[in-house]
């Protein structure tokens, strides 16, 4: 009786707490979808709780105004889909590589993607070395650059070693070669890990706007739907602490321009990421995690 009394308890602080933690999660993006959904005007008087007080579909209507908006978007989901599927499955490709005992360079190949985790060349070199290498002005540089990273490699190489050597042994004897275990038996069952890993590294390229503006700015078809939204804020940013009057100011202010714009970059992540969440747990807890 006892024993279930205090499991009672624990039980009920745990709820309590979770849901204290969902609240305070999810009311600041309730707030957020509220400003984007309310009049700018109305919104620098400030206020706006968890509804909005004058509904108008103005910012988002601001937002989608330009044609090419749609252009960039489809960098944006071009460059998403090719940099996540191709990083991964690069990265995959090398940690496989580096758990096979037989291959002798595997220690000098981790240590040298380690070193990478500590030293970085810098902004500068990084830019001369991809205007020798040509790679300035293309839609190259989204993808290429960064291939592969250390911390994906040792954490899918981790999750490798964790499965059964009988399994591959098996394979082997039946006479598969390394490139057939890669694609019929080591990504299937590393589809945790690379679910959770892939949608990481989907959610910084959808984000990414920085290397659009140093290595791509003079191309506007090569632009991203992130890094054109950051210039339409930019372009009314003067506004948010001018002195002009309220009944003079434009349409669309500084505060629910960024309201809708963080709404529309945001809605294709939180799309995906109920159908991968299931693997969040189980990959990187076993990704992490060797015995």
């Amino acid at each position: 009786m006892k024993a279930n009394t205090n499991d009672i308890i624990f039980d009920t602080i745990k709820y309590i707490l979770l849901i204290m933690l969902t609240l305070v999660t999810l009311l600041p993006f309730v707030n957020i979808l509220a400003v984007s959904l309310n009049d700018p005007l109305d919104t620098i008087r400030g206020g706006i709780g968890l509804w909005p007080r004058k509904f108008t579909m103005v910012n988002y209507a601001d937002i989608f105004a330009d044609t090419r908006i749609w252009h960039y978007t489809l960098n944006s989901v071009g460059r998403t889909l090719i940099a996540g599927f191709l990083h991964i499955f690069c990265n995959a490709m090398v940690a496989y590589t580096l758990t096979r005992r037989k291959y002798v360079f595997r220690w000098p190949i981790t240590m040298l993607y380690l070193i990478t985790m500590y030293v970085d060349g810098g902004l500068i070199p990084t830019y001369f070395l991809y205007k020798n290498l040509g790679l300035l002005n293309t839609f190259t540089v989204y993808w290429i650059t960064g291939i592969t990273t250390a911390w994906n490699i040792i954490v899918i190489r981790t999750y490798i070693k964790g499965l059964p050597d009988s399994l591959i042994e098996s394979a082997q004897m039946e006479g598969a070669n390394d490139f057939y275990i890669f694609i019929r038996l080591i990504i299937p069952l590393c589809m945790p890990v690379l679910a959770t890993l892939i949608l990481f590294t989907m959610v910084w390229h959808w984000n990414a706007w920085l290397d659009t503006f140093i290595y791509n700015s003079q191309n506007p078809n090569l632009s991203t739907l992130q890094y054109e939204l950051m210039r339409k804020v930019q372009s009314v940013q003067t506004q948010e602490y001018s002195n002009i009057d309220v009944s003079q100011r434009p349409d669309v202010t500084p505060k629910s321009l960024r309201a809708a714009m963080t709404m529309v970059v945001s809605a294709p992540i939180i799309l995906i990421y109920p159908f991968l969440q299931r693997y969040f747990v189980t990959g990187l807890t076993i990704g992490g995690v060797k015995e």
